[in-house]
């Protein structure tokens, strides 16, 4: 038995996780490309700035200036009971790019996005779809500090954040984002819909396609929606693949 087929037998999903191919795309959508990486002098903290200017200082950091103020944030409440923020990790030039929630419990004692069980589904759900955690593949979170108890975080604690995730994505330059999960798809597309309605279409952000499927943690509680994720991947197989071809994505 394959690799492949053996990670589909372990989400239990077998045969229904069948990738099949789809009809070539016609025509593409550009993505909007977004700030380069530049080498910048250190900047002073932001947290402090009124919104907009912390927005255009986050906005001209580099990476390591970047990871140092996620790090030294205190933005808003959760920084009080973390361990450490938690800023992503991968591919700093991936074409893929997986937004989720916040950091749990051992995401905020290891440092890394996704490595409970969730971040086991998750890696499970890449390989299913030949893909692997670093390997063109970034990972990142709405929220950089565990909320308590795992709670959903605020919109304040969100738009605290979300200077750094922007940034993140402009550095990253991904062709294509997935956000797990409601809370990801409503920060990243400014939205109350329900993931129901939002799953199964191309949306963008800033000009990035993006999909939506539901958060690993959901599908650990909820086994019948596996299937539906694993529609949403194959989705987003296929728009990689119109993307790459410059094609339209599909609808």
């Amino acid at each position: 038995m394959s690799r492949r087929a053996l990670v589909l037998t372990e989400l239990g999903l077998t045969p229904l996780w069948v990738l099949r191919r789809a009809a070539t795309a016609e025509g593409e959508t550009d993505a909007v490309q977004n700030a380069v990486t530049r080498d910048l002098p250190p900047l002073p903290t932001a947290q402090l700035l009124p919104a907009d200017d912390r927005g255009a200082q986050v906005g001209a950091m580099n990476w390591q200036q970047l990871k140092s103020a996620v790090a030294a944030c205190t933005s808003c409440v959760l920084h009080k009971q973390r361990r450490q923020a938690v800023f992503g990790v991968g591919d700093e030039r991936a074409e893929w790019l997986f937004v989720g929630e916040g950091p749990g419990a051992e995401e905020d004692a290891r440092g890394e996005p996704f490595v409970g069980q969730a971040g086991k589904l998750l890696d499970n759900m890449l390989a299913a779809i030949e893909l692997k955690r670093g390997d063109n593949v970034y990972i990142a979170n709405v929220v950089k500090c565990r909320p308590p108890g795992n709670r959903t975080p605020e919109p304040a604690e969100a738009n605290a954040c979300e200077p750094y995730l922007a940034r993140q994505i402009a550095l990253i330059k991904p062709r294509l984002i997935i956000a797990l999960g409601k809370i990801a798809a409503q920060n990243l597309l400014g939205t109350e819909a329900t993931i129901a309605s939002l799953r199964g279409r191309a949306h963008a952000y800033r000009g990035t396609p993006l999909i939506v499927t539901y958060h690993p943690a959901y599908l650990l509680r909820n086994l019948t929606d596996k299937a539906k994720a694993w529609e949403d991947l194959c989705f987003a197989v296929h728009t990689m693949k119109a993307l790459k071809q410059g094609g339209s994505t599909p609808n």
